[in-house]
């Protein structure tokens, strides 16, 4: 098992603040994992949404919480969004000695009961695949994912055997729990489809018509997927400069294994050899700079205009911004969409991330970076 201390020193920081944290991710990250090792050593009393002892007990929430006190788990805390007004009425209690974990798989439901119900009183903490930090193995972990059983499988084999019934269930099962109510085999099709849109800028009429349907509806697949942290969307960056710039998010498939799964591929040779691997680079390093760099969703955009320059990452941070254009070569070069970026959008630095042993300038405030050296530093936030 891989140590993620990171994130359990930011549940402590979180703690230290508010009586109640919803730790969010998608299904099988390790959520549970990273409770359980959280608690270690704590007064704790956990419950399970999806085990239907635990559910009925959750059915009367006042009773089943009031008399608890220390460090309380509700795993799949969407599944029973009554909990929410109780949780209010008990951490404003003087005196509470209880404090709340809440881990969950649905982003909407918990984001409009946390925003009505525990406003000021709750700390959120996303928990991403695991990630290079953590794995150590780039070509390992770019070939199989994030996704702890998937990374520390015995063979690339048993990892891809994983991920194919990781999407079988959660197309036929989990959304369905997560209260998504679309046809698994549209679903499949859907994910499918998207995936060999990976990295592109989403036009829904084109979508919409492969499968016969309004812009609307599958936007509404789009978004499901994104709500359960298995698709990313990427919004764009626009403001008020000359150029006509898109305002089309780009989408990616959230975790390189599950995209890979997706696509068929099975082992290094495959990934190599298939047209889409650019595309995987870009998504995957993506991914692991928004990690390194502790970004949030609404400091992440991408920028294009439709003259034609381009950027990949845009990171905005106060008044701070961080470029990233993420190139599969061994000795990238500078272009003219690069400067163009650089120039128009006032960039601090713009790292071309590839994967290379070690970094080189290609003009003032341009380097070629390793991903393994993307650090958080550059826009470290300050301690409070």
């Amino acid at each position: 098992m891989i140590e993620r201390t990171l994130s359990l020193q930011q549940l402590g920081t979180l703690f230290d603040v508010f009586p109640v944290v919803l730790l969010l991710g998608a299904r099988q990250v390790g959520k549970s994992t990273l409770a359980r090792r959280f608690a270690l050593g704590a007064d704790v009393a956990s419950f399970d949404a999806e085990i239907p002892a635990d559910a009925a007990q959750l059915a009367d929430p006042w009773r089943a919480l009031a008399p608890l006190s220390g460090l309380v788990v509700i795993d799949e805390v969407q599944r029973v969004p009554a909990v929410f007004p109780v949780l209010r009425a008990l951490v404003d209690r003087p005196g509470n000695a209880a404090r709340f974990l809440l881990l969950g798989s649905a982003a909407p439901e918990l984001s409009r009961a946390v925003s009505e119900t525990l406003a000021g009183r709750v700390g959120t903490l996303m928990l991403p695949p695991l990630a290079l930090s953590e794995v150590g193995d780039l070509d390992r972990l770019w070939l199989r994912g994030g996704f702890p059983r998937s990374v520390l499988a015995e063979s690339d084999e048993h990892s891809f055997l994983w991920r194919e019934a990781f999407i079988g269930t959660f197309l036929e099962r989990d959304l369905a729990w997560l209260g998504v109510g679309f046809a698994p085999p549209t679903m499949r099709r859907f994910w499918t489809m998207l995936a060999h849109w990976h990295g592109q800028r989403w036009n829904g009429a084109d979508f919409g018509r492969n499968f016969g349907v309004s812009d609307k509806t599958v936007r509404g697949y789009l978004d499901a997927l994104t709500g359960t942290f298995v698709v990313r969307q990427l919004q764009a960056w626009h403001e008020n400069i000359s150029s006509r710039q898109v305002k089309a998010p780009k989408v990616y498939i959230a975790d390189s294994g599950l995209l890979h799964g997706l696509l068929g591929i099975r082992s290094a040779s495959d990934l190599a050899a298939n047209p889409r691997v650019g595309a995987s680079w870009e998504g995957f390093a993506l991914g692991e700079v928004i990690v390194a760099l502790d970004a949030r969703p609404h400091e992440c955009f991408h920028w294009a205009t439709h003259a034609g320059p381009e950027l990949d990452l845009l990171v905005v941070r106060g008044n701070r911004r961080l470029g990233f254009e993420f190139k599969l070569h061994s000795a990238p070069t500078l272009t003219r969409s690069m400067l163009a970026a650089k120039e128009v959008l006032r960039l601090d630095h713009l790292h071309v991330v590839a994967p290379v042993e070690r970094g080189y300038p290609l003009a003032e405030g341009v380097d070629v970076t390793p991903l393994s050296a993307v650090r958080w530093n550059p826009l470290a936030r300050s301690p409070d």
